[in-house]
């Protein structure tokens, strides 16, 4: 059975950013995936300069008129990333209702990029829109510690104030939450960082199933970009595989993410050679050379169930 993916992120020409971290990934484990560049530039912009153009809501809207004359808009999954403007946001949501409406089934996967370690780096006007409008619609929800605490107006000290929020957002929409990353102290120490991932769904009988995880990650002394975006692209596919077994989901996905990063730190002091730190361009994520990982991940980070009802 085909599955067809539209994701609506940002494009690089070069690097891996957005569209650019999410397209292969899926590809290789057999989605099609349809893609509209929220943004063009030439990089990413964490490099000294970067030229490029960005979509309109217009622009937006006039790509998917086109899809949809062609009565070519039907799709399983809807992938969204990085936005930085509330009018291009709104379309996407309209784009949204109106492919939920052609298919019932269609799954939502929002990463709600806003901010990170207290500091939001869109324009605060963005935060309504994703509370009131994108939430809903979402049926994976995959927001840092801070971006929880944005859409839900509260803030997490410990573990069980995180399960608290996650709640909170399941009564907004999602029924997957995957916190992915926490300021919360890991039990294996200061090198591990703590991401946790809660799941809702609701059995044949009406009764609710409930899993509830918890995972310690392996930290690297680096600033990667795109990672989110691979995060909540191969955590589509993974659930998609395991849709009721938010473990087995999460192991697939952090284990990815494990060996991308592990190939692109060793590559990356390679190239910039010893007590050198290395640059963006040197610190791309070593995609295509981690296709075998991708398809069949050997599982480096196992996850804890803390909660099965």
């Amino acid at each position: 059975m085909e599955c067809r993916v539209l994701s609506v992120q940002s494009h690089v020409v070069r690097g891996y950013v957005g569209n650019k971290s999410a397209t292969f990934p899926l590809q290789v484990l057999g989605f099609e995936v349809d893609s509209i560049n929220s943004v063009q530039f030439s990089n990413h912009t964490g490099y000294a300069h970067w030229k490029g153009q960005v979509l309109t809501a217009e622009e937006l809207n006039v790509l998917y008129e086109g899809i949809k004359l062609n009565k070519v808009n039907h799709y399983d999954y809807i992938l969204t990333g990085y936005s930085r403007d509330t009018s291009f946001l709104e379309m996407v949501v309209d784009i949204i209702q109106e492919l939920k409406k052609a298919n019932p089934s269609l799954v939502y996967v929002c990463d709600p990029v806003m901010g990170d370690h207290g500091a939001m780096y869109v324009p605060e006007n963005l935060l309504p829109v994703y509370r009131d409008k994108v939430v809903p619609l979402a049926d994976i929800l995959t927001p840092n510690q801070f971006e929880a605490e944005l859409l839900t107006g509260r803030k997490i000290n410990t573990e069980s104030d995180a399960f608290e929020v996650m709640d909170l957002l399941h009564k907004m929409g999602p029924e997957t939450v995957v916190l992915t990353s926490t300021d919360l102290p890991s039990k294996h120490g200061d090198q591990f960082l703590v991401a946790l991932g809660s799941q809702k769904t609701v059995k044949p009988d009406g009764t609710n199933n409930c899993q509830k995880i918890c995972m310690d990650i392996p930290k690297v002394d680096a600033v990667f970009v795109g990672t989110g975006d691979l995060f909540a692209a191969m955590l589509l596919a993974w659930t998609h595989h395991h849709p009721n077994d938010l473990k087995t989901a999460c192991e697939k996905t952090v284990s990815v993410m494990h060996h991308v990063i592990k190939r692109t730190i060793t590559y990356a002091n390679e190239m910039a050679g010893p007590g050198k730190r290395p640059s963006p361009a040197q610190l791309e994520l070593r995609m295509v050379q981690s296709k075998a990982d991708i398809e069949n991940p050997a599982i480096v980070v196992e996850v804890e169930v803390l909660q099965k009802s």
